[in-house]
């Protein structure tokens, strides 16, 4: 049946997306910060897209990083034709949210994946993350966010230890925590942070060093036992470099999308 279906597929992609490592998001007072556990230095799940726009993925790391490609060449082409002004998360979002919708609709498998869009702006109150799940479903955040491996409980961590508005460090310390949980510990090395700083006029996305990272943290966080790293298989794909989303039987193109989605939101 149709709904039998769609509930393997669903069960298909989320088995997948939770073997991965979780990736947390947190508004800071200067920003957002995005911290992911990544002992990789090569094969990134953060990345900028545009001026005041930054991207982070987790689950198949081929899949996501095409989807990360199509969104930096469709904001590149919209600022260029129109104005960089005209750029912005939402419509980004949408756009990934069709793409995502239609895959996982009409493709035999699903995209294995969940990716957020973080846009910063001149105010904690009017950030704004994005996350989207594999299905196409696109949920508004605020303050903070998890994607990925066990998220649920990670959330629950976050939730618990958030008041207002943190400071980097704070916020850091924060996310950290929550990614290790009780039994671990993690340490710089072990994470993969970047920053959207609303200080910054254009290109506000910058990744921490490690030596940045250990000052904030101020050493390990989580538990005492270090022997659960994680299943970091997911993230350890290299792909050809794709500016649209191949599926089995052709390619969405995430800038027809974005302007499909945009059109919708408007009427």
């Amino acid at each position: 049946s149709p709904e039998q279906l769609m509930k393997d597929r669903a069960d298909y992609a989320r088995k997948g997306i939770a073997r991965g490592r979780s990736l947390a998001a947190v508004v800071y007072d200067d920003g957002i910060l995005i911290c992911a556990e990544n002992p990789s230095s090569t094969l990134r799940k953060t990345s900028e897209i545009y001026d005041r726009i930054g991207f982070a993925g987790v689950g198949k790391y081929n899949e996501f990083d095409q989807l990360r490609i199509a969104g930096v060449r469709s904001a590149d082409l919209k600022g260029y034709a129109y104005s960089r002004e005209d750029v912005d998360g939402r419509s980004l979002a949408n756009g990934y949210a069709q793409s995502l919708g239609n895959v996982f609709t009409h493709e035999m498998k699903p995209m294995e994946v969940e990716i957020l869009i973080a846009e910063v702006s001149n105010g904690p109150d009017d950030d704004r993350l994005f996350h989207i799940l594999y299905d196409g479903t696109l949920i508004d955040e605020a303050s903070f966010t998890v994607l990925g491996g066990d998220a649920e409980a990670v959330r629950n961590r976050v939730a618990s230890e958030f008041e207002a508005t943190p400071s980097l460090a704070d916020g850091l310390r924060l996310a950290a925590l929550a990614l290790a949980g009780p039994d671990r510990s993690l340490s710089a090395g072990d994470l993969e942070v970047a920053v959207l700083d609303r200080n910054v006029e254009h290109r506000a996305f910058r990744r921490l060093t490690v030596d940045e990272v250990a000052e904030l943290l101020g050493g390990e966080v989580g538990g005492s036992d270090q022997s659960g790293s994680g299943n970091g298989a997911s993230d350890v794909e290299e792909i050809p470099l794709a500016a649209t989303v191949t599926t089995d039987t052709g390619a969405t193109d995430l800038s027809t999308a974005e302007t499909d989605a945009s059109a919708e939101a408007e009427n």
